[in-house]
């Protein structure tokens, strides 16, 4: 039975007793949960391995890689620079960064972006590792790319260019990277474990992750990719395909380089607690510290702009400005609640009505790009505790 170490308030026992589980029926690795309700931490643990196929134990300030749960917090900026005023969702991106307005463009807004309906998930050329790792290359390809479909119109995820667009934008708009910006507006006022963009006196906090399988048999097998996913996955021509492979080769995840670049889609750094406190934060004062979205943003961030059928990932989703929303391809806590997972099981969210802020890292990469079922077991489990 592996170690689990940390705390639990009165109440949210079952999240102690899911995590437990996790490793004992799911094929956990090496893993942290964290939970804040109305700003208050109720839930902190962890337990396994620091590295995937490891026996250094997992401690209390160990971080992982999020993958795509970085997506949450990188649109937090975009939101939090409208909410400062210095922009405009509904205006083209083009008045920021006027490159991007090349090959039909022109009519891109700023909110188009963040909901995915930008229509430039793929590149015709895809990036290297290295020159993925250039904001500048990233962002000279995105601005030259054509769209794959009338931008607006729809929505499909973008799963590489998320980067380069985001990161690009608050570049132009702030003269600062948007790992520097998460780093000194959000991260250290605020007290989180978390980076894009890894620094190297920081690079001991984070250990080797990989793919694992679910278990031969149990809940990991309830949902299996319907027949139009699988075949979008495996067709070189699919947007599917093209989306995911916009940096090809696949990066290694554990090389130092790539944990150092900034790539605001994909390789957030974080322990459980600091995903937690972040989410918290923007809905209400966290303890030591403070608010970051006032109301009208939060409305913005879980206010409904792509519902339906998704370009890219082939099942329906639904986003606010960047973050998704609850649904059966993202189940979150409640019809509220918002927030981002990563690809192979990390998971963040927000439920406003009920104060939660939940943070979810593992490094056990297991198949599945949106309801990992480990992440789910732990989200009921805190549902199971907030209604009684």
């Amino acid at each position: 039975m592996v170690d689990v170490q940390g705390t639990v308030a009165a109440g949210f026992e079952p999240v102690k007793d899911a995590f437990v589980r996790n490793f004992d029926v799911l094929g956990e690795r090496g893993a942290a949960v964290a939970v804040y309700q109305d700003g208050r931490k109720v839930v902190d643990l962890w337990g396994g391995t620091r590295d995937v196929d490891g026996t250094e134990p997992w401690v209390m300030d160990t971080a992982q890689i999020v993958r795509s749960a970085t997506k949450g917090i990188a649109a937090s900026v975009l939101l939090l620079l409208h909410q400062r005023g210095q922009v405009d969702l509904d205006a083209p991106v083009g008045t920021y960064w006027p490159e991007f307005k090349a090959n039909g463009k022109e009519r891109v807004l700023v909110r188009h972006l963040l909901a995915h309906r930008a229509g430039v998930p793929v590149l015709d050329r895809p990036l290297t590792p290295a020159e993925a790792a250039d904001p500048v290359l990233g962002a000279a390809a995105v601005a030259a790319q054509a769209p794959a479909w009338e931008p607006g119109s729809t929505h499909g995820y973008h799963a590489q260019t998320y980067s380069w667009l985001l990161g690009e934008l608050v570049g132009r708009v702030t003269g600062r990277t948007l790992g520097r910006w998460v780093a000194e507006q959000m991260a250290e006022p605020l007290g989180l474990d978390f980076w894009i963009g890894l620094p190297d006196d920081e690079s001991h906090r984070a250990d080797r992750v990989g793919p694992v399988d679910p278990p031969a048999a149990g809940p990991a097998l309830k949902t299996r990719p319907k027949p139009a996913v699988s075949e979008a996955y495996r067709d070189p021509a699919s947007l599917t395909r093209r989306a995911f492979g916009a940096i090809d080769p696949l990066p290694d995840e554990n090389r130092p380089a790539y944990r150092a670049a900034e790539l605001p889609a994909s390789n957030g750094i974080s322990t459980a607690r600091g995903l937690a406190r972040a989410y918290a934060a923007m809905i209400g004062d966290v303890e030591g510290g403070h608010r970051l979205f006032a109301p009208a943003t939060l409305t913005l961030a879980r206010t409904e702009e792509s519902a339906g059928p998704d370009k890219v990932l082939v099942v329906n989703t639904r986003f606010g400005l960047g973050f998704m929303l609850h649904g059966p391809s993202c189940p979150l806590l409640a019809p509220g609640s918002f927030g981002h997972p990563g690809r192979g099981g990390s998971l963040g969210f927000a439920d406003p009505e009920s104060g939660i802020g939940f943070g979810y890292v593992t490094n056990g990469l297991q198949k599945g790009v949106t309801a990992d079922p480990r992440a789910q077991a732990l989200v009921r489990a805190v549902r199971s505790a907030v209604t009684g």
